[in-house]
């Protein structure tokens, strides 16, 4: 058997997305046939592509050569946490753009689209949603303009579930609803408190409405701007690529009805700072559960 200890960079990523990550060259449906077959298991026991993997889980693989050779010690230059015909869900990183802003500047589509030419499955990819250029986290891209209008309307008639984690300056209320217009308009975030560090609070938020930069906006409305975007008041780090605000879960109904929900971990940067900041990385771990 084939044995792989989950770390940090994988801590609440769905099983398949690991195992896609873990093979970035495998035929498509590779992943799921491993899983659904028992080939791959999760601390000894049978899974499912959805189940959400915990820091220091195992993942073994029944040994073959035709796994071995497409395991790959050098992870993908796309981190995608979910994939089907119609859409790719990726994890970006902090200080990305979604889109060209200057020339010859690296940009998530364009990454996306060369990734996906590279691994012989070209495609133009579009935005669902979008993400700041400090924001990390999930973001949903079309693989057609087609799959963009359809995901496009279901996000502009139903809206898109997504939760964010915001660490910011200070302690707020232990929860609350921000309601303060933006641009002449009604909007509306809702906040809980996760933990707390030195000065500073880790927050669960979800944006209700959709207004430009909402939640950066409405937590400096209420004095607790996100550390590190200092456009809102929030300091600056010049050892960050962006600020300290993730997309972390992301939820919406497929074309079959069903809803997925997928979560994106945490990286290097963003977990640092909470550590730096006095939250404890193994806490931080176990609340993330809490969220999916």
């Amino acid at each position: 058997m084939l044995s792989f200890d989950i770390s940090h960079h994988d801590h609440c990523r769905r099983m398949e997305s690991f195992l896609r990550t873990l093979m970035p060259n495998s035929p498509f449906s590779y992943a799921r046939k491993l899983i659904n077959s028992g080939a791959a298991r999760l601390n000894g026991t049978a899974t499912s592509p959805d189940t959400p993997l915990i820091f220091h889980d195992t993942v073994t693989l029944k040994e073959s050569a035709a796994t071995v050779g497409y395991i790959s010690s050098v992870r993908p230059a796309l981190d995608i946490l979910y994939e089907d015909g119609h859409i790719v869900i990726v994890n970006k990183p902090s200080g990305m753009p979604m889109h060209r802003t200057a020339e010859c500047e690296e940009n998530l589509v364009e990454n996306g689209q060369n990734y996906m030419t590279e691994r012989d499955t070209p495609c133009k990819l579009y935005p669902v949603n979008r993400l700041d250029r400090g924001t990390s986290g999930s973001v949903i891209l079309a693989k057609s303009s087609s799959s963009a209008g359809i995901y496009g309307r279901q996000v502009k008639e139903t809206g898109l579930d997504k939760l964010y984690l915001a660490l910011v300056q200070g302690t707020p209320d232990g929860c609350g609803i921000i309601n303060v217009p933006l641009d002449e308009k009604e909007s509306e975030t809702r906040y809980r408190i996760l933990l707390q560090g030195v000065d500073c609070s880790l927050l669960a938020v979800t944006p209700i409405s959709g207004r430009m930069h909402q939640i950066r906006r409405h937590l400096s409305a209420i004095g607790h701007p996100v550390i590190g975007d200092k456009r809102y008041g929030g300091g600056e780090l010049p050892e960050f690529s962006g600020f300290a605000l993730h997309s972390f879960r992301t939820a919406l109904v497929r074309e079959t009805a069903v809803k997925l929900a997928v979560s994106a971990p945490l990286d290097d940067e963003m977990l640092s700072l909470c550590r730096q900041r006095g939250i404890d990385t193994d806490l931080l771990f176990e609340t993330l559960l809490q969220l999916i």
